[in-house]
């Protein structure tokens, strides 16, 4: 049956008042407490119901469910503020059919849906009333803090509607799902809603509990330790044993955990402290324990340097430091500009290939400088364990870690500039052979968890800037030449050096002397004095050695005579140096029979070569001397061939090697000589010797021969070419094959030589050999 009422309305916040309930709320809204006023005047009954959204101050007819409670105010409480507390018993569902006012408060008309006593109670409402308070009863087993009297209360009821509404104000639902059971007027479906709605609590209940009970576990446990460990504290102070093991271990606890290193790491480093802490302070064992984990705390696993990538600022660092070395300084900014458009680029792995004293190691500190990185430099000169890379395994005394990774720490960043100096002098005993360790280093598929012997953990390496350093790369293996990329730097030119000793070499050694530029002035002539008479080298070492002995010498004249400046010039070179070393002069360049200079290459640049020739009575006898390599005896051999086979072609008795012994012989006996490129050398040697017939003294050559006379191309040219440059010659005889070589060199040195181009011996005869017209057309 229903009923219609005009009451004043109160909307809720994130609250549902259910019929048969005993509740208060505050009340503090002006519209919320005229209604209360208005009620209390009439018969103290007032609709209560929900608002949708509890932020909404004023709410409008859209923003409240129509279906709320009719409830009778039982006591009304001012408190500070305004705030008035309300004590309400719910008596019956209603739903809102008209809105009678809102102005000053909402008075709406409500129709009171049928009562209990109308409710029919069969069989399946007994069921579901049953299955309802089972369920309750459950959920108040897992309830915390629920009150037992409640349950009793609650589970004495025998009217259904009653029953659902009582239970649904005493579970934990959201504002949704009260609602729904809000406006369920149905009290069979109600009853079924709710057990649906107890099921799911429970659910969560038994979640909520397993948690806890893993929770309260972890808890007890570590309240035990800390209580077992306080105890023991007190114990050791009663003994009077100091507790320093425990401060030490708590500190390396601590720096684990503000360590920025891998998890791995971190689990690794736990767990060796775990071992140190149960250890006795005093074992050896301790020890390596305390120097393993000092490494893992230590090293930068994840810090790296910021990368400077303006090119211009970098090409301005590597050109005040270095002079040339233009196609380094070329790949370095290449690499840069990429950098800038795609920062995971892999670094390339540079090989400087070069003649000593070239600046190839003092360029990785450039290249450290020019991209605003950390350096680090390892020489790999002698080494021959592979240890010394990988470092030991703890297993061993003394155990460390190999100096890849002590570098790095050195360094502190895990992207370095890392420079291995003279990897062509790597060797290998029983030990291990280290260049096979280093194919994993300089590999960039491979290096991003380069595993050290000692560390025993992955270690990315791929972020650093590898770069090595060799003066030839006959030594190393392929495997490893194929990982790195390969830049060939040459000697300087006469007038490289003297570039570079004036911007580069004197300023910083006077700077290193702590003398003033003013002070001591060295002359160009002076420079060139030095370059042509006292040194002899591709590279600038010597040249920069000489020029520090020239200052040394001068500060004492200084300080002996008390002289304001000195001058340093090719007149009074002597005095600083003695007297000059090499001699390029005329008496060296005249033309003689059977001497033939020849172009080398050597590891430390290129050089010139003396090749002898003569001959005397005997029966063909072919003699070679000056420490000479197989290679290069075969040319010899080959030569002699040709010219057996060609020696009416060029004038000479055809029986010679019946009644002449030829001697071939390379001066500077103690230096080992080998390669095919002094082929038609020896051979114009010979045939001088033979015709006797004088060589071109300003003149040198290299190439290699064939028995058919053809000049093969050779390598090395442009060290070869310095070196005559060096040694005053005119005039060089190279293959035809390697012109395009002449690329390479220098303008400067290419204007102040002539450079005649062969195919064939006939050509070089002819254009060395001393003599008069008639030898000339019997050659042509």
């Amino acid at each position: 049956m229903e009923k219609k009422y005009i009451l004043p309305m109160i909307p809720l916040r994130g609250l549902t008042v259910f019929p048969y309930t005993v509740l208060h709320f505050d009340v503090e809204r002006e519209k919320s407490v005229k209604a209360l006023e208005e009620a209390m005047m009439r018969n103290q009954l007032v609709f209560l119901t929900t608002q949708k959204q509890p932020e909404v101050d004023d709410p409008s007819i859209e923003d409240i469910y129509k279906v709320g409670t009719i409830t009778k105010i039982k006591q009304m409480l001012k408190l500070p503020g305004n705030i008035i507390r309300v004590l309400v018993e719910g008596i019956n569902r209603a739903e809102i059919k008209e809105i009678i006012n809102s102005e000053s408060f909402y008075e709406v008309e409500v129709i009171e849906k049928q009562t209990e006593e109308e409710i029919k109670k069969d069989a399946e409402i007994e069921a579901l009333m049953r299955s309802v308070i089972s369920a309750f009863e459950e959920y108040a087993e897992f309830a915390p803090k629920f009150p037992i009297d409640n349950l009793y209360n609650v589970t004495s009821i025998e009217e259904p509607g009653r029953l659902s509404d009582v239970i649904t104000a005493h579970i934990n639902l959201s504002p949704n799902q009260n609602h729904e059971l809000m406006e369920c007027f149905d009290v069979k479906k109600r009853l079924e809603k709710l057990l649906g709605f107890l099921f799911k609590e429970i659910e969560i209940l038994n979640i909520a509990r397993d948690i806890n009970i893993k929770v309260r576990k972890k808890i007890d446990k570590a309240q035990k330790e800390y209580f077992l460990k306080e105890q023991l504290k007190v114990i050791k102070a009663e003994l009077g044993e100091t507790d320093e093991a425990d401060q030490e271990v708590e500190e390396y606890r601590k720096k684990i955990e503000k360590a920025d290193a891998p998890q791995e790491v971190k689990e690794k480093a736990y767990h060796e402290l775990e071992r140190l802490r149960k250890m006795s302070p005093g074992t050896a064992e301790s020890s390596i324990i305390r120097t393993y984990l000092d490494w893992l705390i230590e090293l930068p696993w994840n810090y790296e340097t910021k990368d400077m990538l303006d090119l211009k600022r970098a090409e301005k660092i590597l050109n005040e430091d270095h002079y040339g070395l233009q196609k380094v300084k070329e790949r370095i900014l290449e690499f840069l500009a990429v950098r800038s458009y795609y920062e995971k680029m892999k670094s390339p792995i540079l090989c400087l290939v070069g003649p000593p004293g070239v600046g190839k190691t003092s360029f990785g500190r450039s290249i450290a400088r020019a991209m605003d990185r950390k350096f680090v430099r390892m020489s790999l000169g002698g080494v021959r364990d592979e240890a010394e890379i990988r470092g030991h395994r703890r297993t061993y005394v003394g155990a460390i870690p190999g100096g890849i990774i002590n570098s790095i720490k050195t360094a502190g960043s895990k992207n370095p500039v890392f420079l291995f100096d003279e990897i062509d002098k790597i060797s290998s005993d029983f030990r291990g052979d280290p260049a096979s360790a280093m194919l994993e280093v300089l590999d960039p598929e491979q290096n991003n968890t380069f595993r050290d012997h000692y560390l025993d953990l992955p270690f990315d390496l791929s972020k650093v800037l590898f770069i090595t350093t060799a003066n030839t790369l006959d030594t190393i293996p392929l495997p490893l030449i194929d990982r790195m990329e390969v830049i060939y730097i040459s000697g300087y030119t006469e007038a490289e050096k003297i570039h570079i000793a004036k911007d580069y070499l004197i300023p910083r050694i006077l700077k290193d002397h702590g003398v003033d530029e003013n002070k001591i002035k060295i002359q160009d002539s002076a420079i060139i004095g030095i370059i042509t008479e006292y040194t002899r080298e591709a590279g600038v070492r010597l040249l920069e050695q000489n020029l520090s002995k020239i200052v040394r010498k001068a500060i004492k004249k200084i300080v002996e005579d008390d002289l304001r400046t000195i001058k340093i010039g090719k007149k009074n070179l002597q005095t600083y140096l003695g007297k000059p070393i090499y001699r390029f002069d005329k008496a060296n360049l005249d033309n003689k029979i059977g001497m033939v200079t020849g172009l080398a290459w050597t590891r430390v640049g290129g050089d010139t070569l003396t090749i002898e020739a003569s001959t005397m009575s005997g029966s063909g006898k072919l003699t070679l001397t000056g420490q000479l390599g197989d290679i290069m005896k075969e040319s010899a051999e080959a030569g002699l061939s040709y010219i057996r086979a060609n020696a009416e072609k060029y004038g000479i008795d055809k029986d010679f090697y019946k009644k002449l012994d030829i001697h071939v012989h390379v001066p500077e006996g103690a230096t080992p000589k080998d390669g095919p490129s002094a082929g038609i050398t020896i051979v114009t040697a010979m045939v001088s010797a033979l015709k006797k017939i004088p060589v071109r003294g300003d003149t040198a050559m290299t190439g290699e021969i064939t028995l058919t006379g053809k000049v093969l191309p050779i390598g090395g040219l442009k060290e070869k070419i310095l070196a005559a440059h060096r040694a005053g010659i005119k005039k060089v005889v190279i293959p035809v094959e390697n012109k395009r070589d002449l690329d390479e060199i220098p303008q400067s040195i290419k204007r102040r030589i002539d450079f005649k181009f062969v195919s064939n011996i006939d050509e070089v005869l002819k254009s060395v050999l001393v003599g008069d017209d008639e030898h000339d057309d019997k050659i042509s």
